[in-house]
């Protein structure tokens, strides 16, 4: 039953912004008011999915489902590489 719930929200309400972003996610698993996703298309190595996830993603689903407290993704980019990438790239 939560799954169906969850998946109607993502497709009605958090998938439209993703997609308009070149991304979209993939659910994964729920467990102990966890809900575990994968970041796709644009959306995976975006340096603003840590705001996608947390205001857009996370934010949707709480207040649509209070069993659910946390959004965790399984495949984000590590910050630490992120980050020397960056400085790297502005050299």
């Amino acid at each position: 039953m939560l799954k169906e719930k969850v998946g109607r929200i993502i497709k009605s309400k958090v998938r439209p912004y993703l997609l308009s972003h070149g991304g979209d996610l993939e659910v994964l698993d729920f467990k102990d008011g966890i809900a575990r996703i994968n970041l796709l298309g644009q959306c995976k190595h975006c340096i603003s999915s840590d705001n996608t996830v947390k205001k857009v993603i996370e934010k949707i689903l709480i207040e649509e489902l209070p069993e659910i407290k946390k959004v965790v993704v399984e495949n984000q980019t590590n910050k630490e590489l992120l980050d020397e990438a960056k400085k790297i790239l502005n050299k």
